[in-house]
């Protein structure tokens, strides 16, 4: 099984990075983990075959996380996709997937796809299956707009991915997070504390309790990438594969 970052950006492109979208394969998984506002184009450029991918996982409704969804349906859509799809994310999604869609693509929404579609809220605490796919989303800490805030713990074919989406330290991150085999974890800043976001010198104070197997950095201001070359950690690149 791998992840690749399609996308691992900010919000405001902070070194030219594309937004968060991870895509995650193995022998019997095909999903998408967050789909920001240009992750169609990113797929694209990494040839991507978009209407393999079986499930989209959504931890909150912020543009940069949430605003490529129209741009992925339409493209399905005139593709001619007939694979089944499946959109899970926080309460409200489905409410809140036809509103961006009308923002977007007005009537779009209302337009019956050639495929089936189905749309499923993620419940804090709560475990949900997709095939083979078991997610745990974890509520975390990320402001008051764009919510509810979700963290997932993926599990599939033996192994376990956490991410933490943005997010200030929350205690949900150690559960969310321990013993992973892969934690992408959100290092917004490196000592500074910024509301709603994790600093690198913040999480760092608390790998000890978590113990992942492996750490990835994304979601990084210019503040943390003029520091590329000195972090102890790895750092995500718009593109990066890591192997389970």
């Amino acid at each position: 099984m791998q992840l690749q970052f399609v996308g691992c950006g900010d919000a405001f492109g902070s070194g030219g990075r594309q937004n968060t979208c991870f895509h995650v394969t193995g022998d019997t998984v095909n999903f998408l983990i967050d789909c920001g506002a240009t992750s169609l184009p990113a797929l694209k450029r990494l040839g991507i075959a978009r209407n393999d991918i079986d499930l989209i996982l959504i931890t909150h409704f912020h543009g940069d996380h949430f605003a490529g969804l129209p741009f992925f349906l339409l493209d399905a859509q005139f593709s001619r996709r007939t694979r089944p799809l499946v959109i899970a994310g926080p309460e409200g999604i489905e409410t809140r997937l036809a509103q961006v869609m009308e923002a977007l693509f007005e009537h779009s929404s209302k337009t019956q796809q050639k495929f089936d579609l189905s749309v499923a809220a993620l419940r804090p605490e709560e475990n949900r299956s997709f095939g083979p796919v078991r997610v745990t989303p974890y509520p975390v800490v990320h402001g008051a707009s764009g919510g509810p805030f979700l963290g997932l713990r993926v599990e599939a074919e033996g192994r376990v991915i956490a991410y933490s989406a943005d997010t200030e330290w929350t205690e949900t991150l150690a559960p969310l997070a321990r013993d992973a085999d892969l934690f992408v974890a959100e290092a917004y800043t490196y000592d500074k504390p910024v509301k709603n976001h994790l600093s690198l010198a913040t999480l760092e104070a608390h790998l000890a309790e978590i113990r992942p197997k492996r750490l990835v950095l994304t979601h990084m201001s210019d503040d943390m990438l003029g520091r590329l070359d000195t972090l102890r950690h790895t750092a995500a690149h718009d593109g990066m594969t890591v192997n389970l």
